[in-house]
């Protein structure tokens, strides 16, 4: 029951922030592929995916799919190796949101939309800057209300925890 609720959860926030409006690429999608699979365990990734597919659903599936969910399921394998400190995980975040920018816009150039060539692919990483900027940015913000939230819940478990 409790992974039904958690389930739920993760896809109200998900939803949220891809279903409302925003600039392009300015969702929770990174932070939480990273955050989820590191304070939960990998077993939690399949959460973040069904999320995911159920948000594609609404807005529409699209030719990188691919590459997008691809990218969360690397950011998640990859987030255990962040749990150091915060700086660490804040790091690992930003590092995740580095491999959805990596990993989706190189989906983008296989649709030969700017060529198959060098120079077409350093085209589509180049014009696609503005996006890894608007993810950056929300990266950092989710990632740091996920760690307050965390903090905070885990301070008050410790200390109710502690009256019993």
């Amino acid at each position: 029951m409790t992974y039904l609720k958690f389930s739920l959860g993760i896809l109200l926030v998900l939803s949220a922030s891809r279903f409302i409006p925003h600039p392009p690429n300015f969702t929770s999608l990174q932070a939480l592929s990273f955050y989820i699979p590191l304070l939960f365990g990998i077993k939690f990734i399949p959460i973040v995916l069904g999320s995911l597919a159920f948000t594609d659903l609404v807005i529409g599936f699209h030719s990188t799919i691919a590459f997008t969910w691809g990218s969360v399921i690397v950011i998640g394998l990859v987030s255990n190796y962040f749990n150091r400190s915060l700086l660490t995980r804040i790091s690992g975040s930003l590092f995740g949101a580095t491999i959805f920018y990596l990993f989706t816009n190189f989906g983008v150039w296989t649709i030969g939309g700017y060529g198959y060539t060098f120079q077409g692919l350093a085209s589509c990483y180049i014009l696609a800057l503005p996006f890894f900027g608007y993810s950056l940015i929300s990266t950092f913000i989710f990632s740091a209300l996920i760690e307050g939230i965390h903090k905070l819940f885990v301070k008050n478990v410790i200390k109710i925890s502690n009256y019993k």
